[in-house]
């Protein structure tokens, strides 16, 4: 699941939708199929591995002996297998739509067939070459002084690239109900400031590449190749220096720290020498009174870097942001490059996934998060996701809010006082389930089948006037961050939200055919977990209604973070790839919702049960189906060069990891499968830790 602090946190079947949502137990194989129609993996559990020696591997080592990864993608697993599906209902919608005469011109669904066929049309996107990008380079071109370099800042940030930094509209952190204009570190090219600066061979090589990678787009843009080589040189340097002021992940993951509300003198104090009032003025907002600058050090010496690099060099970045951020969109050469790299390089994938599979990507983005992943969610919802399924959904995410509001309440170590707001915040959590109820309005973007990435351009640009149109503005609450055809979900905590696209609530996630644990073990824990993000380390510090405030008793924060501290040092024994260690403070925040969740997912499972009787299935009691359920819905196998940057970047735990961390706490697993205090797969009771 995505973490709190960002609402932005998964190859292809071509059979017919209605086979490809009966099939929704695919294991094996992509294409094949050995589950039972309802319910847990039971032919999948390990004939060979104890359930108390190594839970993950019992739930799903037939499963992983028989997986391989597609070639076309850098990890398998259950979250692969529902997208997949997903796409087989867009593929077939937006196959129909493109053929359909009678869409209204300017409706969402006309702009969204127009979208795909410009996508899908290559042989008008490799006769075009670079040509769509004309008045873009010419505008590069045309930067005569520094006044100039600041407004194409603005003009990039207007149409969708973060070169230099990044901007946009979001709600003030310390007043939920206004919007604020932010200002964030961003405009460097590899995943993460840290890769400009380790120092072991992997780091060293990936950088070595990441140079070779940029002269050879350079050379794809026409320069020759010692002009290639110096400019990818000039833009690694610069993206080092940005890096070296950039924050890291685990320092941004105190709210607060990111939190640094300024007017213009201010900010023009804090990083002289550049003109911020032409920056404003130039991306949109003409009365800007105050703002969030995210990380002060990284925008001082941003500034700076407008003043003593020269232009020319600015240039060079800024032909390089632009063709990073379109490669998608532009002729086979510069794609195949971009996936070359991005790709393989980092992530190990061996081919490119099917065309269509990534043009409905990059329509929707990886979270919906792209103009017009709302509305592929409404092509999506009308196929896929029937009012009786929100309805079903509700109830289980009302039963584990239930479970939660019982755990607070007993909780030994929180004072009354703070127990109060805890119950206060939890009850004032918003549940957002399966799709917005409200279609967002396109009448202001113009898609055309002439020029797939002029769409998208022009698809960025509608969507920054669009969160311009917010300030001054109340805060829309009805406002989604996700697309319902995705599959992931989570909380927002400035809106003290749970959201519960329509993606992730399908089989084996969510089947209302399924018994109670089944659908309590899968879905019910990825509830709980979005819900414990309220109260994990961060989500914790901002109040029921969704300001950063400080309402816990000192006491009580004392004894809560001793108890975070626990889970931190837990996963920094675990090891990935290459004895690669994890980072238990970057994942502390999911680390505790996997906890959190998980347990009160299990309470919530067990008020369920409470006045029915219920007896084992398949040989196997609900509480060992639950189990089996939560630690089947994580199976996956990821590629070396995947895991690697994923345990370096990312605040989520491998899933092997998101299953034996949990589970090492939990007594009430030890208990549904009879293990031993001698037994590995629990932690001695002096070490376990339990929060929510």
């Amino acid at each position: 699941m995505k973490n709190s602090q960002t609402i932005l946190r998964r190859a292809a079947i071509t059979t017919a939708v209605a086979a490809s949502l009966a099939a929704w137990n695919a294991t094996a194989n992509p294409a094949a199929s050995t589950q039972p129609a309802h319910g847990i993996d039971v032919a999948g559990l390990s004939q060979s591995v104890k359930p108390c020696a190594d839970f993950y591997a019992y739930a799903n080592q037939a499963w992983l002996n028989q997986t391989k990864i597609p070639d076309d993608r850098s990890r398998w697993g259950t979250f692969s297998e529902i997208e997949q599906r997903n796409d087989a209902v867009l593929k077939a919608a937006l196959r129909a739509a493109v053929q359909d005469k009678t869409l209204a011109p300017g409706g969402a669904r006309r702009m969204v067939a127009d979208y795909y066929a410009s996508g899908m049309d290559t042989v008008a996107i490799e006769r075009a070459g670079l040509k769509p990008l004309h008045g873009e380079l010419l505008r590069i071109d045309a930067i005569k002084s520094r006044d100039d370099l600041m407004e194409h800042f603005a003009h990039m940030h207007r149409t969708g690239s973060d070169a230099g930094f990044t901007f946009g509209v979001n709600q003030d952190a310390k007043d939920s109900t206004r919007y604020l204009p932010q200002l964030y570190q961003a405009g460097i090219g590899l995943p993460d400031r840290d890769f400009y600066f380790k120092d072991d061979a992997k780091s060293r090589q990936w950088r070595a590449e990441y140079v070779r990678h940029v002269a050879k787009m350079f050379g794809l843009m026409g320069d020759n190749p010692a002009k290639a080589k110096r400019a990818a040189e000039t833009v690694m340097r610069m993206e080092t220096r940005l890096a070296g002021a950039s924050m890291t992940k685990v320092e941004q993951r105190d709210p607060n720290a990111i939190y640094n509300k300024m007017g213009l003198a201010d900010l023009a104090a804090a990083a002289p020498g550049a003109d911020w009032a032409r920056y404003f003025k130039a991306v949109g907002v003409n009365d800007v009174q105050e703002f969030n600058v995210g990380q002060p050090k990284f925008f001082r010496e941003l500034a700076a870097a407008t003043n003593d690099t020269p232009l020319t060099d600015w240039k060079i970045y800024l032909r390089w942001q632009l063709v990073r951020a379109t490669a998608s969109k532009l002729p086979s050469r510069f794609e195949k490059e971009d996936f070359h790299f991005y790709q393989t390089v980092l992530k190990g994938t061996k081919t490119q996934l099917p065309r269509e599979k990534r043009v409905i990507q990059e329509i929707g983005g990886r979270y919906g998060e792209q103009p017009m992943g709302q509305a592929l969610g409404e092509i999506y919802v009308a196929k896929a996701f029937p009012p009786e399924a929100k309805a079903h959904a509700l109830e289980l995410v009302n039963n584990v809010k239930a479970a939660l509001r019982e755990r607070i309440s007993q909780l030994d170590w929180m004072s009354p006082d703070t127990k109060s707001q805890a119950l206060k915040k939890l009850d004032a959590i918003m549940v957002k389930i399966g799709y917005p109820d409200n279609p967002r309005d396109y009448s202001a973007l113009t898609i055309d089948r002439t020029s797939y990435v002029q769409n998208s351009l022009r698809a960025d640009e509608y969507e920054m006037q669009r969160n311009l149109n917010k300030l001054g503005k109340p805060v829309d609450r009805a406002e989604w961050g996700m697309a319902a055809q995705i599959v992931n979900a989570y909380y927002n905590p400035q809106l003290n939200e749970i959201v519960f696209p329509a993606g992730i609530l399908q089989p084996p996630f969510f089947d209302p055919k399924a018994d109670d644990a089944t659908n309590y073990g899968a879905i019910g824990m990825i509830i709980g977990h979005e819900i414990t993000h309220g109260f994990d380390d961060e989500g914790r510090q901002f109040d029921a209604d969704g300001n950063l405030k400080e309402w816990w008793k000192p006491e009580d924060a004392e004894r809560y973070n001793a108890r975070a501290t626990v889970v931190e040092k837990q996963y920094d024994q675990y090891s990935g790839v290459d004895g690669l260690k994890l980072n238990g403070k970057l994942t502390l925040g999911e680390n505790i919702a996997d906890l959190g969740g998980l347990k009160i997912a299990y309470l919530a499972l067990q008020k369920a049960l409470a006045n029915k009787q219920v007896g084992p299935i398949d040989g196997m009691t609900p509480d060992q189906r639950f189990f089996i359920s939560y630690a089947q819905g994580w199976r996956n196998l990821t590629r070396p060069e995947q895991e690697r940057v994923y345990i370096t970047t990312d605040p989520h735990s491998p899933p092997r990891f998101r299953v034996k961390g949990p589970l090492a706490n939990m007594p009430e697993f030890a208990k549904a499968f009879s293990c031993q205090a001698s037994d590995t797969a629990l932690r001695a009771e002096n070490e376990r830790v339990d929060i929510w």
